[in-house]
């Protein structure tokens, strides 16, 4: 299966964006809000980074659960270079590898909620045996359903990175505005 994933890769270099619970805002890149609930693209004790790429996108997705009253969220930026990203928004491509779209908006949590597992758990799976860093993926925020002259809203889901190649995160923070540590919230 892996050849047969392998024209999904595309190279990553860019900017993403991630609106943040302030609490939180001094761990920019942990993945560790994933790790302990598990997501849309990652199971639970599996981390990941959820990225958009665009701020519009970035504060929808943090504010699922809260469509109608927005709460306060810290907007990140990062410069993000990742040699090896699977893109899922592609048709063409998912055909090709035999990934149904409809499975990427599959309720991932009434079925993890039930016992089962979501189809993204399995495609997840089967791109981290391929080598995969992450994913480009649509977004599945609520209220975002843009003219049809407009792209869809995307994601970049990580679930390898770090500080340097071949997947590197830097969070842009020129003027050291983020806090150092959860000693910011005493």
């Amino acid at each position: 299966m892996t050849a047969q994933l392998d024209h999904l890769a595309v190279r990553f270099d860019g900017l993403a964006y991630r609106a943040h619970h302030p609490r939180w805002a001094y761990l920019p890149t942990s993945g560790e809000g994933a790790e302990r609930h598990g997501g849309r693209f990652n199971r639970k004790g599996q981390s990941a980074l959820y990225t958009s790429l665009d701020l519009t996108t970035a504060w929808l997705e943090a504010q699922q659960g809260f469509p109608f009253k927005a709460q306060p969220m810290t907007l990140v930026a990062y410069q993000v270079h990742c040699e090896r990203i699977a893109d899922l928004t592609h048709l063409g491509r998912l055909a090709s590898a035999s990934i149904d779209p409809a499975d990427l908006g599959c309720p991932w949590e009434d079925l993890a909620s039930r016992g089962l597992q979501p189809a993204t758990w399995r495609i997840t799976d089967a791109l981290l045996t391929a080598d995969f860093q992450g994913a480009l993926v649509p977004s599945f925020a609520p209220a975002l359903n843009p003219a049809p002259t407009e792209a869809p809203r995307r994601n970049l889901v990580l679930w390898t990175w770090a500080s340097a190649a071949p997947c590197s995160v830097q969070v842009i923070d020129d003027f050291g505005r983020l806090p150092k540590d959860a000693a910011s919230w005493a």
